[in-house]
């Protein structure tokens, strides 16, 4: 693809420019302290049996929110976390309301997410800066609070980076229909098969497409002409991908072969690397 097929470059945060596992030491503690407190009493023994159920065959799990399975629950510790928790809330029979568990678990997850360190890829600086001086468009959009996302980016320190955008609080998980609907939304199918998945991703995911509609808006650019990084296929890449964009997926040592799969049949608009550096041999 030539370099001026793309004029939009589109990231994520978490996982994509951080080092994931260390960043989140502090987060499954803060975690399971907070939700010990919810339900007045040590469920420690539950979680640590119900994690290992979910580590030990990571295909056939998903991270749930609102009774729908949207993400891999082994992507990173944020998810397996949140993945975990509702595995012991369903042991124990408590908050079985959907709606009221996934509002209750987001307060848990923010609360821990703020004790998260700063830790970023070897790369990260080095990335940014020949984005952003490339002068394309560039945004970052995560479901991560964008007050300590900007906090971070700050202490990364590269240049130009207080002019990026950041678009926090996403929502990529939400299977929900857009507010207006319009018909390129329509357009994108409810599900689609990956091989090697039991189940199949869900794409209609509104609100992040509700962010996405906005920034193509705002910047005059489109989904054929943006490129969208992120290093969780279903979160950050499958609505894209659907939407006729081109998507990188930064690999994760735990990443599962479907991800992979599902790049892979994007055909010419698909691409990965090991590092973050390897988005600026796609642009």
């Amino acid at each position: 693809m030539p370099d001026h097929a793309i004029d939009c470059v589109i990231l994520d945060f978490d996982g994509t420019f951080t080092d994931v596992q260390q960043e989140a030491a502090p987060f499954e503690r803060v975690y399971l302290r907070n939700l010990n407190d919810l339900l007045a009493r040590d469920v420690g023994k539950e979680w640590q049996e119900e994690q290992q159920s979910i580590l030990a065959r990571p295909a056939d799990f998903g991270w749930e929110f609102a009774g729908k399975k949207v993400a891999p629950a082994t992507a990173d510790p944020y998810l397996l976390a949140t993945a975990t928790a509702i595995r012991v809330l369903d042991r124990l029979g408590v908050l079985r309301n959907q709606e009221l568990r996934a509002e209750i678990t987001q307060v848990l997850y923010r609360q821990a997410y703020a004790h998260t360190v700063d830790v970023f890829r070897p790369d990260a600086r080095d990335v940014l800066e020949q984005i952003l001086s490339s002068g394309r468009k560039t945004f970052v959009v995560t479901n991560s609070d964008p007050t300590v996302v900007q906090r971070k980016l700050h202490g990364l320190g590269a240049r130009g980076s207080e002019l990026l955008a950041v678009v926090g609080d996403a929502r990529k998980y939400m299977i929900v229909d857009p507010e207006p609907m319009d018909a390129r939304f329509l357009g994108v199918p409810a599900e689609r098969e990956v091989a090697g998945l039991p189940r199949n991703v869900l794409l209609r995911r509104g609100r992040y497409y509700e962010t996405l509609r906005r920034l193509w808006k705002d910047s005059g650019t489109s989904p054929e002409r943006t490129l969208v990084c992120g290093d969780i296929y279903e979160l950050d890449l499958a609505l894209p991908d659907a939407l006729g964009a081109s998507i990188h997926l930064v690999l994760r040592d735990n990443v599962l072969d479907y991800e992979r799969n599902a790049v892979q049949a994007a055909g010419p608009r698909g691409s990965m690397s090991p590092d973050l550096s390897g988005v600026l041999a796609r642009l």
